[in-house]
């Protein structure tokens, strides 16, 4: 999970080796360690990375995978199946590339969102709170507001890229798209 943001006076990166009894050593630690530990190292925000003890290969994004998929089989689920079913759709698709960019920005926003919301409410009394509960769709949504507006203008740039290879595509074959 680096994010390119360690520094040396952070100390040394840490390393997690994955061996292929599936099992996890925190070079740190020097002890073998779960799922459910790496889990909570990304929750501290802690930097890490997970290496194939064979190949030297960086997995830490199927370890967070893994992570994810047992979030998903237990409790409640934060997607359903037609958004998973959306997500596979998109891979090798042209706009694989964009997905991901703008999934992350629109995550980052939220957690701003988030942020400044537990900022500004921590002297709510309990009236407060069942006020805002009772507001809560307009408030979000005020919150919100750039947020959505910024994903249509995304959206809307995207659909126009598209447009634009599509007609240079056809017109490559001597083909324009208002002919069709």
């Amino acid at each position: 999970m680096n994010n390119g943001n360690a520094t040396e006076a952070d100390g040394p990166q840490r390393v997690i080796k994955k061996y292929p009894n599936r099992r996890l050593y925190d070079t740190i630690t020097s002890s073998y360690i779960t799922l459910s530990e790496v889990k909570q190292l990304v929750m501290k925000r802690e930097p890490f990375e997970v290496r194939d003890v064979k190949t030297g290969e960086d997995i830490t994004r199927s370890i967070l995978l893994q992570i994810i998929l047992e979030a998903e089989a237990s409790g409640s689920p934060m997607f359903t199946a037609p958004v998973l079913e959306s997500l596979i759709r998109f891979y090798g698709h042209a706009m694989q590339g964009f997905l991901g960019g703008y999934l992350e920005k629109n995550i980052q926003t939220l957690i701003d969102v988030q942020t400044r919301f537990a900022e500004h409410s921590k002297g709510f009394t309990p009236e407060m709170w069942s006020q805002f509960s009772a507001l809560q769709p307009p408030v979000l949504q005020a919150m919100l507001g750039g947020n959505l507006e910024q994903s249509k203008t995304l959206l809307t740039q995207m659909q126009e890229r598209m447009q634009k290879q599509t007609d240079q595509l056809l017109g490559a074959f001597g083909i324009k798209s208002s002919n069709l």
